[in-house]
């Protein structure tokens, strides 16, 4: 099989593993070896950041509401999340990356893509450049990564997960369409439960099935997106490792299997909303002046709020109080909720870090 150019390409995803209880672990010897849920408190609408291996044997997992996390781990220890200690880290981790290329683009702080086609230091083989990576983040950081590598981000992204922790999985050029057809749709990387679930009531379980349909048949079902499907199916994906990318707003929102109809599980869930919304804007080292808050119901009707301030915001606190006095504004409406988002903009002009690339989102998948 002759190759594209793009699929000559070398890629790298590397994602730290539970980083911000790993972190917490490593600086905290009292912490190893337990159960550590980062995030909100169990007594208020906290929802969990992140959970260390030992927590997640339980059940616990990024999302959940710290109420559900205490009750499924009464012994979990909850430790709230210090941002600037792991902004300093991932600086940490960045100067690793650089001494190989500076094709980088950070998705968090705790993870990043790297084009390492053309690496600095003429290595030329990405397995090694990431077995290295690995090995400099565990001797010089004490922690671990897991590590995917491909010709595309796609397929990179999904290789990091595949042995974690402290894993490195190489999918090569030659494998990638077979996996894609063997790959349950909703592993494939921004596919949802919800999209997965619709797709499942369809008939499509994995590429394979997808991988049948054309172009035209893709985007007639599933909008724009079709057209991602059928590269990707095929093991395509030509979009480049993005080092500078101007940020006009970012947020995050989610659309839920079963409609919300009570005002705490909302809250809840714009909790876990303002959570991302925070980690990004730290991974960013940036801080906005309006905050909006996106409610669709579920007759598809949508409305958007929003609050401007004259200083700029970034911490957790005033995200999430701003979010709630929005959606108390709303919630008064004798409707259920499909989706909530959140996003917020007008970032401050005086960024004390603007070393870092905008992150990649990828929200291809409206569901």
């Amino acid at each position: 099989m002759k190759l594209s150019a793009s699929m000559k390409r070398k890629i790298i995803h590397i994602d730290m593993d539970a980083f911000y209880a790993a972190v917490e672990q490593r600086d905290f010897p009292e912490y190893r070896g337990k159960p550590i849920v980062v995030g909100g408190s169990p007594t208020g609408r906290g929802v969990v950041a992140t959970a260390s291996y030992e927590a997640r044997k339980f059940g616990i997992h990024s999302a959940m509401s710290s109420i559900r996390a205490i009750q499924l781990c009464p012994t979990a220890i909850f430790v709230r999340p210090r941002f600037d200690a792991y902004q300093t880290v991932s600086r940490q981790i960045r100067a690793i990356f650089s001494r190989y290329t500076d094709l980088i683009e950070p998705l968090s702080l705790d993870e990043a893509y790297l084009d390492v086609t053309a690496d600095k230091l003429g290595i030329g083989s990405a397995l090694t450049i990431a077995q290295e990576i690995k090995d400099a983040i565990r001797e010089e950081l004490n922690l671990t990564a897991s590590a995917g590598v491909s010709s595309n981000k796609f397929i990179a992204k999904i290789a990091s997960d595949m042995n974690k922790p402290d894993g490195l999985t190489f999918i090569g050029p030659s494998k990638i369409e077979r996996f894609m057809e063997r790959l349950p749709v909703e592993k494939f990387f921004g596919v949802g439960k919800v999209t997965a679930d619709k797709m499942k009531k369809m008939g499509f379980y994995t590429g394979a099935d997808l991988k049948k349909l054309s172009e035209k048949e893709l985007n007639l079902k599933f909008g724009k997106v079709g057209s991602f499907y059928y590269n990707i199916v095929r093991g395509v994906d030509e979009r480049s490792v993005r080092p500078d990318r101007d940020t006009k707003s970012l947020g995050a929102e989610d659309t839920f299997s079963k409609d919300l109809e009570d005002v705490e599980e909302m809250m809840t869930e714009l909790g876990y909303l303002a959570q991302k919304v925070t980690e990004r804007l730290e991974s960013k080292k940036l801080k906005g002046k309006t905050l909006t808050l996106k409610v669709k119901y579920a007759d598809f009707t949508q409305i958007t709020r929003s609050e401007s301030f004259s200083k700029p915001i970034a911490g957790y606190n005033q995200i999430m109080n701003c979010a709630g006095k929005l959606l108390n504004s709303v919630a008064t409406v004798d409707m259920s909720v499909r989706l909530l988002g959140l996003s917020i903009s007008r970032f401050d002009d005086n960024r004390t870090k603007p070393g870092y690339p905008d992150p990649d989102q990828l929200e291809l998948f409206t569901e």
